[in-house]
């Protein structure tokens, strides 16, 4: 989409004239910002970007129109990419949050606007927002059990770390000879306050992973059943989108039992140790199995695209091929 100075310049005439006013008048010059914003933001012209997206943006700071809900969200990703490219330039950072903060007032299920803020955060190692940012979204009733199972799953994983990072380690993880083979046997952490945070985090990881499976959809449970051949390429990507939400859910809770295990084994507690082991391998294979569903969809998608890629193919060919001679 191109506009000329001249173009633009008419139809500002022509639409005021007409009584249109001020109001379409800023959108129609915000239109431009925002046209000409993106081809800078493709050429990588960020600093070009963000001065036109913030034009874009004073034009309808309260995101009334498409227009300014479209450049509130790009300004955001602009300053995300400047701060991705300088992480000197914290400040860029909590532009980006802000801006971003505000496309999901406008879109509360904007997904991708949530992730980036997580992710800033993380970088910032702003911890503490981080964990009140995902805590808020795993309870946000408003948003698709999905994005709420996500946000329970990135909590979970956060407990899965802390709890690998005190049991996988030389003084706690050792390798005995039983029964002729050699095996894992686990030991207290010399630590108490090392054991103390290793059982909260498996108790409060196992939790949070509890409540993302309960949020998962019958149409994960019967994933299996799935005919991918029939789906729609609308149909695969949606769907596999889901199931991978999931996919890491289910994998985080086998891995917090096998957690739980190796603090049972710790404890002394063999029959713990034992149900718990048994747990974590079911869970596992609950795990490959919706797993193995996520690599049909993908095998299906790589499929379908291999096949467009050869009729393109065929159709530059026979677009240059010399007519036949009679």
């Amino acid at each position: 989409m191109k506009f000329s100075r001249l173009g633009v310049f008419l139809f500002i005439i022509i639409a005021v004239s007409m009584g249109s006013g001020c109001n379409f008048y800023n959108r129609i010059i915000g239109r431009k910002s925002l046209v000409d914003g993106s081809n800078a933001y493709k050429d990588r012209k960020f600093p070009l970007a963000e001065k036109l997206f913030r034009d874009a943006v004073s034009r309808d700071p309260k995101g009334e129109t498409e227009e300014g809900r479209f450049a509130q969200l790009f300004l955001a990703r602009t300053l995300h990419s400047e701060f991705i490219g300088d992480r000197k330039h914290t400040e860029l950072a909590e532009q980006a949050i802000s801006e971003y903060q505000k496309a999901l007032q406008q879109n509360p299920k904007d997904q991708s606007s949530y992730k980036a803020i997580a992710s800033l955060y993380e970088n910032l190692q702003k911890n503490d927002e981080w964990l009140n940012w995902v805590t808020a979204r795993a309870a946000n009733t408003n948003i698709p059990p999905e994005q709420r199972a996500e946000a329970y799953t990135s909590l979970a994983n956060k407990k899965n770390t802390c709890a690998n990072n005190i049991t996988d380690t030389e003084k706690t993880k050792k390798t005995v000879t039983k029964d002729g083979k050699q095996t894992f046997q686990f030991v207290k952490p010399e630590s108490a306050e090392d054991y103390e945070t290793l059982k909260g985090c498996v108790e409060e990881g196992t939790r949070l992973i509890e409540q993302a499976i309960a949020l998962e959809p019958a149409e994960v449970k019967n994933a299996g059943s799935l005919n991918v051949k029939s789906m729609s390429d609308a149909e695969l990507a949606s769907k596999q989108d889901l199931l991978k939400v999931f996919e890491s859910a289910r994998s985080y809770r086998a891995s917090l039992i096998f957690q739980a295990m190796r603090l049972a084994e710790m404890d002394g507690r063999t029959a713990d140790r034992d149900r718990l082991k048994a747990e974590g391998e079911a869970a596992r294979t609950n795990f490959l199995q919706l797993s193995d569903v996520v690599k049909k969809i993908q095998a299906e998608i790589d499929e379908r695209d291999a096949a467009k890629e050869a009729a393109k193919a065929g159709e530059k060919a026979n677009s240059t091929a010399p007519a036949n001679k009679k």
